[in-house]
């Protein structure tokens, strides 16, 4: 043998070890060798040597895609009359592992040659392996999965199997977990060499971190008013230590004592979680109102766990949503009598979730008390009491003694202004004698005849004899104007334009040939007066006539025109200037000739103002009209006012 002349200088009865790498061969007492890390033992049945990974007398090569450690050794022992020379070479797989997100596979070569000289004489009996030293006989009950074939022996483990280790970690303050496990493979073959070789080897394998991130399980029961959160999957190294909820810290017992319960759950998957329950109306919950009438309740919830041996703490931040549907919407009731209109209104939410607005205005208690309303409230409802001719009803038919009139007040949501509903009363009221002065300038008086002796009413007239009663009895006459028509004056006092206009009977005159007048008929005057604010906004509905086609936002230029010397027409016009406000305070203005993105419901506040200073001039609004561009002949045009009088398309 080649190892013979080395021993004939072994010491009588002295082990030595000889060992073979690429850098040559070098022989070195038992003694020494333990000094570099080596092991070395014998019995009367056996001789083992340990050795180090990669030492200086080891070699690594590639065996069939996996590399191997290889420490090749003869160790060398010798009696009187014996000499005896062991292979002790040595060689173990160094990685061949692998991994999948469920799954770990080790791969061992079936052929080693450093251990098998003779290839073809090769024969493997068999294969076992084994989970923590000890042997499992049918490895697939466990769902462990062993193969072989000519060149590879493979050992696939489910992760988290059993028989391994799962341990909770944190990295980079991710959550996630580890999974070892202690695998080992004995293999048994022959060949020419050997009659019989028993090959195993120990594998601690280890998986690198898996991210795990907690999941919050939403269970909440909007019947019952509760969240009900868990929270979780983790393994039993992992342990509650605080819970925000609504920014407020608790420990688990400090929760327990404020009402809140917390408590662990298992999984079946051998993991736990931690429930949370919450009541809905519990101050820490956030509450918002939201679509008709639901309530969102919103749960703020930061987890501290404390996680693995090390104990190192891990935060997980979640919100919660619970939309319900517990909000009733109030209905009104209303009813009349003679002079008056009612409205009873459930105060429930009232400020709180809505507001009541009577137009674009809010309905609040001084709004209420200046428009001539009676106001009061009872622990349930706010009653509404309404003139008849006060500001803000509606009048639907007005025709002879009769009035139909209604007053309506919009329920709006208090941060959107969305409306919910619409409360309206409509009655109808039998009123002798009246006067109604419209927004629009048009005014109908029911005049009420009061003379001795009576009158013929149905030739009663307006400063215009042309303007004639349209309805008319023995005692009443029906009168329907403009206030740009049949004679109508008008003058300012203060802050009000006050129309005036006067109602008169045409007396017959008897012949005669004196310069004096003879009649019968008595004297019959009715002044009408008509008080409008100077500067009041009036907002009127705009509605398509043909929804389907309408597009529900539009864009244009409005420009209001002022008789600067760019807009003047050819004739002769008077100093007016006419500016776009940006609501109905008209305090702030758009600039001129700038483009105003405006819904086609949605108000337009213009301000028009005459600087001619003479008593003769006087300002009303004849016609109004919108169109497409600047020109102001352009089409489609829509008019909005003609002569005066409001158009309704």
């Amino acid at each position: 043998m080649s190892a013979l002349p080395e021993t004939q200088n072994v010491a009588y009865q002295v082990w030595q070890l000889m060992f073979v790498s690429p850098s040559g061969r070098k022989r070195i007492m038992v003694s020494d060798a333990a000094k570099l890390g080596y092991s070395f033992n014998n019995t009367l049945s056996r001789v083992y040597l340990r050795a180090p990974y990669h030492s200086n007398e080891s070699d690594v090569s590639t065996v069939s895609g996996v590399n191997m450690n290889m420490v090749t050794s003869t160790s060398m022992y010798r009696q009187r009359w014996l000499l005896l020379l062991i292979d002790t070479t040595v060689s173990c797989p160094v990685d061949g592992t692998s991994f999948t997100d469920t799954t770990l596979t080790w791969t061992v070569p079936s052929v080693i040659p450093t251990l098998v000289v003779q290839e073809s004489t090769f024969l493997s009996k068999n294969i076992l392996m084994g989970v923590d030293g000890q042997v499992i006989v049918n490895p697939e009950e466990k769902n462990y999965l062993l193969e072989h074939n000519k060149t590879h022996i493979g050992i696939t483990i489910p992760i988290g199997a059993e028989g391994g280790k799962l341990k909770s970690s944190v990295s980079g303050g991710v959550y996630g977990v580890i999974y070892s496990i202690d695998l080992f493979l004995e293999h048994t073959w022959t060949d020419a060499d050997w009659q019989t070789t028993k090959y195993t080897v120990i594998k601690s394998i280890t998986t690198p971190f898996m991210p795990q991130i907690p999941t919050v399980i939403n269970t909440t029961l909007p019947e019952e008013r509760l969240f009900n959160v868990a929270f979780g999957h983790f393994l039993p190294d992992v342990s509650l230590v605080t819970v925000a909820i609504g920014n407020v810290p608790f420990t688990p017992r400090e929760a327990q004592h404020q009402g809140f319960k917390i408590y662990e759950t298992p999984f079946s998957n051998r993991t736990k979680g931690f429930i949370l329950e919450v009541s809905f109306d519990d101050p820490h919950v956030l509450k918002e109102y939201v679509n008709r009438n639901e309530t969102k309740y919103t749960l703020l919830v930061n987890y501290t766990v404390s996680v693995g041996p090390e104990m190192t703490l891990y935060y997980h931040a979640a919100e919660v949503e619970c939309v319900v549907a517990d909000i009733e919407i109030p209905e009104a009731v209303g009813h009349c009598d003679e002079e008056n209109l009612y409205l009873a209104i459930p105060t429930f939410g009232l400020h709180h979730y809505w507001n009541l607005y009577l137009g674009n205005k809010l309905l609040n208690q001084h709004v209420a008390i200046t428009n001539g309303y009676l106001p009061a409230t009872n622990s349930t409802h706010l009653i509404l009491q309404i003139p008849l001719f006060s500001v803000g009803v509606v009048y639907e038919d007005v025709s002879f003694q009769k009035i139909k009139a209604r007053f309506d007040v919009a329920l709006r949501k208090v941060r959107t202004m969305e409306t919910l509903q619409m409360f309206s009363i409509s009655c109808n009221f039998n009123s002798s004698a009246f006067i109604i002065c419209h927004p629009d300038g048009t005014i109908m008086v029911s005049a009420q005849m009061k003379t001795v002796p009576a009158i013929d009413m149905s030739k009663t007239k307006l400063r215009d004899s042309s303007c004639k009663p349209r309805e008319y009895n023995e005692g009443h006459a029906f009168f329907k104007f403009h206030v740009t028509t049949c004679g109508t004056s008008v003058r300012f006092e203060g802050d009000y334009i006050i129309y005036e206009n006067e109602i008169s009977y045409e007396k017959e005159i008897l012949p005669g040939q004196s310069i004096w007048k003879i009649t019968r008929d008595p004297d019959y005057r009715l002044t009408v007066l008509c008080y409008y604010r100077a500067k009041e906004t009036l907002v009127l509905g705009a509605f398509a006539s043909d929804p389907s086609t309408s597009p529900l936002f539009g864009s244009g230029t409005m420009v209001p025109r002022s008789n600067t010397a760019v807009y003047r027409r050819i004739r002769q016009a008077l100093n007016v200037v006419s500016r776009v406000s940006k609501d109905e305070s008209f305090v702030e203005f758009y600039e001129p000739n700038k483009a105003i993105l405006k819904r086609p419901t949605e108000p337009v506040y213009l301000e028009v103002e005459l600087k001619d200073k003479s008593p003769l001039d006087e300002l009303y609004l004849e016609n109004c009209w919108v169109t497409g561009s600047l020109d102001f002949n352009s089409t489609p045009r829509w008019n909005i006012t003609v002569d005066g009088q409001v158009v309704i398309e």
